[in-house]
């Protein structure tokens, strides 16, 4: 399996459309990485570029020590899988995942005992002999990956490949995939606009906005630690709560304050806040961060808020509360068993210890 390197990597269509704006990255061997953003970001471009599919504008691509910008895709040594599956209907499921193989003149004998190996692997055996119009989507979907497998390529490149399956089936398959990852050890590729498969699957996560990437991280240091406020935005379900106030000083302590919603700043951001006194500020802080005052451990006049209850979402184990204060809305993720009624009053704490500060102009991340 190989390293994935991008240098400077640009994609200008037309005149000015620039859809890839200076990507740099360095994608390890065995390393399973996921580009995702929302839709026009640039993830599929920069996918389709290591691929050979888009001509580059400018910049570098390295698979292993090699510059492949001019290198025809099928001398690559990459394996795509695409979001259509792309089976050709004519051909049997054995016929299919052959068909790489025949092309390459590689004996018949090899080709049957890798079909029948990634077969063996994905569970897909007994579907060998059947055309994929007598196949379900999850049965399709193992049926690309196993042309891809079959293949032992030194990267394998996925254009959102669980867009067309149900939830179910994409939960499904996403453990799938991610256990193929862990048994063949590959340089995985990933493309995804759904940041639940991102946060699930990749060992690193590429976050893009306007061809632009945002933050290269881990899943949870990308959680706990999103480096501007679309990024905090963008990740996490229900997204971060934002909302835009002033810091002021009361008794030589310093507040977060929106109309009523006052929160006190923590010990350990007042350095970095306090040079944000009366000035406007935007506060973030997650949905599970904040707390009903009846089953809260460290509840005080600092981080207390009163909130009206408008709607309630049970999800099972846990409710969505969506909550106003003054003009301020947000979200709290609590307890299935915290069931208030519509427009009741609720007194909750929020955790400042979890706070997030972003400056209003830049929306880069102040703590």
């Amino acid at each position: 399996m190989a390293q994935v390197t991008l240098v400077n990597l640009n994609k200008v269509y037309g005149a000015n459309t620039l859809a890839v704006n200076n990507v740099s990255l360095a994608i390890e061997r065995r390393e399973f990485i996921v580009l995702v953003g929302p839709s026009g970001c640039g993830k599929t471009t920069t996918l389709r570029m290591i691929a050979g599919l888009e001509d580059i504008t400018s910049g570098k691509i390295y698979i292993g020590d090699k510059i492949v910008n001019d290198v025809p895709p099928k001398d690559r040594d990459i394996a795509m899988v695409f979001q259509n599956y792309a089976l050709y209907p004519h051909m049997t499921v054995f016929e299919n995942m052959a068909f790489a193989l025949k092309l390459r003149k590689y004996p018949k004998a090899e080709i049957e005992a890798r079909v029948n190996d990634a077969a063996e692997i994905l569970g897909i055996k007994q579907y060998l002999h059947r055309k994929p119009k007598e196949l379900s989507g999850g049965q399709r979907q193992r049926v690309a990956l196993g042309r891809a497998i079959v293949r032992k390529p030194m990267v394998f490149l996925f254009d959102e490949p669980l867009s067309n399956l149900d939830a179910k089936m994409r939960v499904q398959m996403r453990t799938e995939i991610k256990k193929l990852h862990q048994r063949l050890q590959a340089t995985i590729v990933y493309v995804t606009h759904d940041q639940t498969e991102a946060m699930t699957m990749g060992d690193r996560i590429v976050v893009m906005k306007d061809g632009v990437v945002q933050q290269v991280a881990d899943p949870i240091s990308l959680y706990d630690y999103p480096v501007n406020k679309f990024v905090a935005s963008f990740i996490g379900s229900p997204p971060m709560n934002f909302i835009t106030g002033q810091i002021i000083k009361l008794d030589s302590r310093y507040y977060f304050q929106s109309g009523p919603f006052r929160v006190g700043v923590a010990e350990k951001a007042v350095e970095k806040i306090k040079a944000y006194e009366g000035k406007e500020i935007v506060f973030g802080i997650r949905s599970e961060d904040i707390y009903d005052k009846l089953f809260a451990t460290e509840a005080s006049s600092e981080n207390t808020v009163r909130a009206t209850c408008e709607v309630v979402e049970p999800m099972g184990a846990e409710a969505y509360l969506y909550l106003r204060c003054g003009q301020n809305s947000f979200i709290a993720r609590v307890s299935g068993h915290v069931r208030p009624g519509v427009n009741q009053d609720l007194d909750l704490v929020i955790d400042s210890n979890k706070a997030h500060f972003f400056d209003v102009s830049t929306e880069q991340t102040i703590l």
